[in-house]
């Protein structure tokens, strides 16, 4: 219990009753307290109002500026001393926030229409973040921030207090054309973002004066002055009309930007890019992909980047015969040459709500803000010019009665009465008077008095009309609007151009077409070498390896290798180790069944015929393609029986006149047309030659060859061999699934058979 003492006597403090303690549910507290602060984000921080296009931190600043007398034509002053009077009267946040938003309102390549002059290092377009600290740059108002700050003190706006209570600031500014279209904006809320692109002066006052002259008018006939978006970099917008008219038809939508390219004595010049692309990141995107062998086609990649030509990226071809157009297209799908935006006009409504707007939802609202705020403007002068011809009464009154007026003023204890009884003036006319300088008493300054009067009285007609005229206050408004359009408007920056949309290339046509030869080792270690020329055997293997197979193809191919089980796998050539080395173990990339075996490797073009057979006698033609997979475990393709094993692809050049040689280990050879072979796609095939299956060392197929028109046959034996060719090997001729005829004494015992003359194809293994 507390106890409070005072001087003449004690009292007990009686405790807390329940009558004084809120009680609340936690989840109503936690409900409540999450949507105020939503609101407080959707409403003070991160999206922008549609009468001035600017969110809270932005208006700040440049109204502490202009308090400054930071003007276009005033010296700049210290960054942190524009952020300390934001953050000291108006803004209490972080100073480094505060300095990053007046930065991007002076970076060109960041706005459209920059407010703010920077002198000093604001960031550049590759690094728009890497911007000199505050205590070293200057900055004052852009002469474009007048259109924002030009009618402040005319009675145009509501003021409200700052943070502490101590100052006034304007709840908006009373800009004099549509900033959140010409500038844009980007934020993330609490539940909504907003996403706004950046608009072309003179496009958008064309629109509004369109909806002036027509408020009736369609999206179709406002489209016609707004082609699109204009960003402050020259890339183009290749975004389709029809898109861009539904993009403002909702509010809602995506632009895509290409970057801007030209071909220049054999040379690709990129000479500007999308919106917020960092040249710096292109090139090194650009660099990973000739890093890693995947744009063959571009020899070197050069920055010519100046001070004249900010952005000049030169990329040099390998030859005269590439197909610029075909490069830049892969290109801009797989770099930052081509982005897109999103866009989603959100924004805070002239109720203090927010809005998703379309384009003439958009214009509407900012022009019944405009018109109104013209109105305020002229109802202010207005009151300003009666004001002011009710004191220039009371001193024409004074001046034809001075003698009077100076008698009152010298022996009355109380002027100011008597003169307003006397002259019948009001207060504040006898309240002139009195301050009025004796020296103006002169019959000069009563004539420069009737010629003020008299102009006043003619701009008071005058503004009389406009404030009682719905047409006539138009006329206004739109008169202003040519004018500011006429004093900021430029041409337009992002041209709108019709492109097919970007595709990247095939990989496979992006990797050098250079000769190799793929070399499969008996333990399955696999390596390529540059060149068809390449010995195979004469290369170092391993302790208890050797050379199995080997197969020459391009380095753009695909490698398939089969094993034992008849599973194929494949794998890109110019991805395998060098011959150099030992290469590396196929199971580190592949994942063949336990206890398979590489039998072979295969390559060249998809449609390329291949010979599989078994020892038990059985084979058929395939096409390469057919084998191909991207699959680690490979694919089935050869129905290999109990007992058999796969014996080593042969390569076929021609189903006419190609001839299939297959030998026995009981000394039996036949040859027959490939032609009696059929074409398959998977599966066991049919008996190239007929065998004896006795249960006790059954006969098998040594080996197979394919032999071609004209070819010769080598028949090995251990360390003795023999060719067969012309009439001799057509002795061996017959049908398919025959016997076939006894090889010579000493040849009986074959141990290969293989084709000889095959420099062209296949190496002889």
């Amino acid at each position: 219990m507390a106890i409070r003492k005072s001087k003449n006597q004690m009292s007990l403090t009686p405790p807390p009753t329940m009558i004084d303690i809120e009680s609340q549910a936690m989840s109503e507290f936690t409900r409540k307290a999450y949507l105020d602060y939503s609101m407080y984000v959707i409403l003070d921080r991160a999206l922008p109002h549609v009468a001035d296009g600017l969110k809270p931190v932005q208006r700040r600043i440049i109204y502490a500026m202009s308090e400054l007398g930071l003007g276009p034509n005033s010296k700049p002053k210290k960054s942190a001393r524009t952020v300390g009077d934001v953050i000291g009267k108006f803004h209490p946040h972080g100073d480094s926030a505060c300095y990053e938003a007046m930065v991007l309102m002076a970076q060109p390549f960041s706005m459209r229409y920059p407010l703010v002059d920077g002198q000093g290092n604001f960031g550049s377009a590759d690094n728009p973040k890497e911007f000199a600290a505050m205590r070293y740059t200057e900055a004052k108002l852009a002469k474009f921030a007048q259109t924002l700050l030009s009618e402040l003190d005319q009675g145009t706006t509501d003021w409200g207090q700052n943070f502490d209570g101590t100052l006034k600031e304007p709840k908006i500014l009373p800009s004099r054309l549509p900033h959140v279209l010409l500038n844009g904006a980007s934020g993330i809320a609490v539940g909504m973002a907003t996403d706004i692109p950046s608009h072309n002066v003179r496009e958008v006052v064309g629109a509004c004066i369109e909806l002036l002259d027509n408020p009736e008018a369609t999206l179709a006939q406002l489209t016609k002055h707004i082609k699109g978006p204009d960003f402050p970099t020259e890339a183009e917008i290749i975004t389709p009309p029809s898109e861009l008219r539904e993009m403002y038809k909702t509010g809602n939508g995506t632009i895509r930007q290409r970057a801007k390219w030209e071909y220049e004595d054999g040379e690709i010049v990129i000479t500007a890019l999308p919106f917020q692309v960092s040249g710096e990141k292109v090139q090194q995107q650009i660099a990973q992909q000739m890093n890693a062998k995947k744009l063959p086609m571009i020899e070197d990649l050069r920055d010519d980047s100046d001070h004249e030509s900010p952005t000049r990226i030169a990329l040099v071809p390998r030859s005269n015969r590439v197909d610029v157009e075909e490069v830049m297209n892969h290109l801009f799908a797989t770099t930052d040459l081509e982005r897109t935006y999103r866009v989603n006009m959100n924004m805070i409504g002239l109720d203090g709500r927010p809005h998703q707007f379309n384009l003439k939802e958009l214009l509407e609202e900012w022009l019944k803000f405009r018109i109104e705020t013209v109105r305020r403007r002229l109802q202010h002068r207005y009151d300003a010019v009666n004001a002011r011809l009710h004191i220039l009464d009371g001193y024409l009154a004074a001046y034809l009665n001075v003698d009077e007026v100076i008698r009152i003023i010298r022996r009355e204890d109380e002027p100011k009465p008597v003169l307003m009884q006397r002259f019948k003036l009001s207060e504040l006319q006898a309240e002139a008077i009195l301050e009025l300088k004796l020296r103006y008493l002169n019959k000069l300054e009563e004539m420069e008095i009737r010629g003020e009067q008299a102009k006043l009285q003619t701009e008071r007609a005058n503004l009389e009309k406009i404030l009682g005229s719905k047409k006539l206050l138009h006329k206004q408004v739109k008169d202003e609007l040519e004018r500011d359009a006429e004093e900021f408007g430029d041409r337009r920056r992002s041209p709108i151009v019709e492109r097919e949309a970007a595709k990247a290339l095939d990989p496979t046509a992006l990797i050098p077409s250079e000769p190799v030869t793929v070399v499969l080792s008996e333990r399955g270690w696999i390596r390529a070498g540059k060149g068809h020329d390449l010995d195979p055997t004469a290369l170092q293997y391993k302790s208890g390896d050797a050379f199995l197979h080997a197969a020459k193809g391009r380095s753009n191919q695909q490698a398939v290798f089969i094993d034992s089980t008849g599973r194929t796998y494949a794998l890109p050539a110019h991805e395998l180790p060098s011959a150099k080395g030992h290469g590396e173990p196929l199971t580190s990339s592949l994942q063949p069944p336990p206890g398979a075996s590489f039998t072979g490797v295969m390559m060249g073009e998809p449609d390329d015929l291949w010979l599989l057979t078994t020892d038990d006698g059985y084979g058929f033609v395939i096409r390469l393609g057919e084998m191909i997979t991207d699959r680690k475990a490979g694919k089935s393709i050869v129905n290999v029986g109990d007992g058999a094993t796969l014996l080593r692809p042969q390569r076929v050049t021609s189903m006419e006149s190609d001839r299939v040689a297959a030998a026995t280990t009981e000394g039996k050879l036949l040859l027959f047309p490939v032609s009696e072979l059929p074409e398959l796609g998977k599966g066991k095939g049919v008996q190239t030659i007929k065998i004896h299956r006795t249960p006790i060392a059954p006969e098998k197929v040594v080996g197979v060859a394919v032999v071609p028109e004209g070819g010769i046959l080598v028949v090995t034996a251990g360390k003795r061999y023999t060719n067969l060719k012309g009439a001799d090997l057509d002795t061996y001729l017959g049908k398919r699934a025959q016997r076939g005829l006894k090889l010579p004494r000493g040849f009986q015992s074959v141990s290969s058979i293989r084709t000889w003359s095959e420099r062209d194809r296949e190496p002889v293994n």
